[in-house]
């Protein structure tokens, strides 16, 4: 059967009762109630209507006629819309040949038969309108199936171009909102569609693999994060009472460096996990505050003590008997080890003036040993003997050249022992200082 909608044929009255004519022209009721219909070959015995009166029985007959007629009418209707298939019509024509034969109606069934006869020109007649209503029916199906390739390819053709996203979030709810429109478009031929489904397919479990593949990485990766993360809040949690300010301090850095290092864990447990983290942290660090407000307190009053004990450091100096002025420092001094904490800044300009001190009564030392030791007067001594030696010996080298008349030798001589007594004269005063 063609797929084609008939168009709705309204059948007019007038198309029955052309063949029908008037009732009792072409049929009668006999006195036993029979109902006959008149035709050219005599008339025929049709049946009866028990029951009912002549004029009912006849009705009945005559509107059995009708009914043929009518269907004559509407299948002609049809084929000349165009509406049905020829193939169709035809078997439609042979199925009503067959019932006008065996029709009981009242009406004039020669006119009834010839008609039947005239649909199969009619049929061939009205071909071509059938052929043209078909071609554009097909045209029009064609034309909506190439827009659903169209929306499909597209649906298709966005999906593979997903299937390598790491947008996981945006990207998962667009696939799935393309799949909802894949479900809604309509259907296409079974291989096209196989073959565009497999690719949508395809696309998305590449897509979903790598996803889960993704997320099963970030759970491994985040579970490791999570142990480093512990164990440094265990470490932080151990140091949150060290009282060892400075190394402490130096670590809680270190641990903070190595909190950021570690990277991103799973965001629930890296809240509680710092939370722990900088709880322990802040205990240190306000009790090294705490701590630190008393010492300032100590460091100011020590301050006051070494700003009044290196008054009498710096009196040392200067000084005349070195020993006495030693011995005094050195009792200074131990009452300046004694002193507390002081401020570092402070501590170390204090610190400066009294090695100063410290370095003259070094020095002072120095320069008495350099002038007691006995080996260096030794060698002092032996300077200025070696000098008078050779300043003698240049003189009698003089005298003799002078004996001689070389004037010349004489004056080099002379020249060189000169030189001599100037080095002598210091080497002289060196010895002296040890005297």
């Amino acid at each position: 059967m063609s797929d084609l909608t008939p168009t709705p044929v309204s059948i007019p009255s007038s198309a029955a009762s052309a063949l029908i004519g008037d009732p009792a022209k072409f049929g009668y009721v006999a006195p036993d109630g029979t109902v006959f219909v008149k035709t050219s070959a005599g008339d025929k015995a049709v049946g009866s209507y028990p029951g009912k009166s002549p004029e009912e029985a006849l009705s009945y007959f005559v509107r059995k006629f009708e009914a043929v007629a009518s269907e004559i009418a509407l299948l002609a209707a049809r084929i000349t819309s165009g509406a049905m298939v020829p193939s169709d019509a035809l078997a439609s024509v042979k199925k009503l040949r067959e019932q006008v034969k065996e029709v009981n109606a009242v009406g004039d069934l020669e006119a009834l038969a010839n008609s039947v006869e005239q649909l199969e020109p009619l049929i061939e007649g009205h071909r071509g309108a059938y052929e043209a209503k078909k071609a554009a029916a097909e045209a029009e199906k064609a034309a909506k199936r190439a827009q659903v390739l169209v929306e499909k390819e597209k649906i298709v053709v966005e999906a593979e171009s997903l299937a390598l996203s790491e947008s996981w979030k945006t990207t998962g709810d667009r696939l799935k909102e393309l799949l909802t429109e894949w479900k809604s478009a309509p259907r296409l031929d079974k291989k096209t569609d196989t073959d565009l489904w497999k690719r949508f397919s395809v696309s998305r479990n590449k897509f979903d693999k790598r996803r889960r593949t993704h997320f099963a990485n970030l759970e491994a990766t985040t579970a490791v994060v999570t142990d480093a993360k512990k164990n440094l809040v265990l470490q932080a949690e151990k140091l949150a009472t060290s009282t060892e300010w400075v190394p402490t301090a130096k670590a809680f850095k270190s641990l903070m460096d190595q909190w950021k290092a570690t990277g991103r864990g799973k965001p629930s447990d890296d809240a509680k996990l710092w939370a722990r983290f900088k709880k322990a942290q802040d205990q240190f660090f306000q009790a090294k505050s705490a701590d630190l407000e008393k010492r300032e307190v100590t460091m100011g009053a020590n301050l006051a003590k070494r700003e009044e004990l290196i008054v009498q450091i710096e009196a040392l100096v200067p000084f005349t008997d070195v020993k006495d002025a030693k011995n005094k420092f050195r009792e200074l001094a131990r009452a300046w080890e004694k002193i507390g904490m002081t401020n570092r800044d402070k501590r170390a300009a204090l610190d400066s003036r009294v090695s100063k001190v410290e370095e003259a009564i070094k020095s002072a030392e120095a320069e008495i040993w350099r002038k007691t030791d006995p080996a260096a007067k030794a060698r002092a001594a032996e300077v200025v003997a070696q000098l008078q030696g050779a300043i003698d010996n240049y003189e009698k080298i003089a005298a003799k050249a002078t004996s001689a008349g070389n004037a010349k030798k004489a004056a080099e001589a002379l020249e060189s022992a000169a030189a001599r007594r100037t080095w002598l004269e210091e080497a002289q005063k060196s010895l002296a200082e040890f005297n």
